[in-house]
């Protein structure tokens, strides 16, 4: 099996949400959380092992974050299920988009990159 049919029998799921409580758009502090729903529909375990994400704010300032798993776990993920997690970014616009990607294995450690699509981080009303 290739490492691009492995990635693309991976599924990437995201809802992003402005979080108004933490957030303080007079300092230009805006707080997403994001909810990613990873799903593997290949026939083999396959365990995420690190993630790397750009992220980019209205004034198209990018950060870039790389880092093992996803809210310190390494997650393994059966055929046909599915593994969720929720996190967060701070940006200093009230808009911005994120994409990236998961560096994943398989039991016989087969290494392969499942994309995550360009997803918009934006303050309710902030998009017209």
């Amino acid at each position: 099996m290739s490492a691009i049919a492995l990635g693309d029998n991976v599924s990437i799921e995201v809802k992003s949400q402005y979080q108004a409580e933490q957030s303080d758009p007079e300092s230009n502090r805006f707080v997403f959380a994001y909810h990613i729903t990873i799903t593997n529909h290949n026939e083999q375990p396959v365990q995420l092992m690190s993630r790397r994400w750009l992220i980019v704010d209205g004034d198209q300032k990018t950060q870039e974050v790389e880092g093992e798993g996803v809210v310190g776990e390494q997650p393994v993920i059966a055929p046909d299920d599915s593994y969720s997690y929720t996190s967060g970014a701070v940006l200093a616009t009230s808009v911005g988009s994120m994409q990236g990607h998961y560096n994943m294995r398989t039991d016989d450690g087969e290494e392969f990159i499942t994309p995550i699509s360009p997803f918009t981080l934006a303050q309710p009303n902030s998009l017209h």
